[in-house]
């Protein structure tokens, strides 16, 4: 059995995506970043970071894993799914995983923090980071115009991206024009895996949201 401490946010649906594509056991559970439980120390002793989320494998000598790339790695790993053993497709696989974590999920995160949060309107950073999503948004739609998925099979490359680009709106980046990337988000959503793995755990109210800042939605 596997527990999840995750929240509702794009890297927290990451791993319920994952799980339930892998149809590993897995206990749910939620932590109120509002009210700071990603910073208790129980916590910190699993993720050091103080960020959601992070699993404990019981069935391997309580493990524990943080960072959600990390974690999809391990879940792939473990479950024998979701990952080539071809080292050649491997490494695309990781590659368009890496492009997940160091430019989709940060630039949106920063574009959420100024669009949304941040208490001035500052104009430059608004721009500066919906302009880079939108850049990174064509670097996938270019590469989905010769791919059904981001590598030849349905891997953890595209549940990483997928959880993040399908929150555009949020992040007040606009994806018109870009066909195949939006192909792509929507053959995604037909995936009972998917869409069920994006309502848990269940999202708070807009109001409880908004007042938590952007702890809320980039982590």
């Amino acid at each position: 059995m596997i527990d999840l401490y995750t929240a509702a946010t794009p890297n927290g649906y990451k791993i319920t995506v994952a799980l339930e594509e892998m149809a590993l056991p897995y206990n749910l559970i939620p932590l109120n970043l509002m009210e700071g439980e990603q910073k208790r120390p129980e916590f910190l002793k699993l993720c050091p970071n103080g960020r959601i989320p992070a699993i404990v494998d019981h069935d391997n000598d309580d493990f524990a894993v943080f960072e959600s790339g990390a974690i999809l790695i391990y879940l792939a790993e473990k479950s024998g799914q979701f990952m080539p053993s071809d080292p050649k497709a491997r490494s695309r696989v990781l590659q368009w995983l890496m492009f997940q974590m160091g430019g989709i999920g940060p630039m949106m995160g920063q574009a959420n923090v100024f669009y949304r949060y941040f208490p001035q309107t500052i104009q430059p950073a608004i721009d500066r980071y919906q302009h880079e999503c939108r850049r990174l948004f064509e670097v996938l739609d270019t590469h989905l115009a010769d791919h059904e998925y981001l590598v030849d099979e349905y891997s953890i490359a595209d549940m990483a991206n997928w959880a993040w680009v399908r929150t555009h709106e949020w992040s007040g980046v606009s994806i018109d024009g870009l066909d195949h990337l939006k192909r792509w988000v929507d053959t995604l959503y037909l995936r009972p895996a998917c869409a069920k793995g994006i309502t848990l755990p269940p999202r708070q109210d807009a109001n409880t949201v908004k007042r938590a800042g952007s702890s809320m939605i980039t982590r």
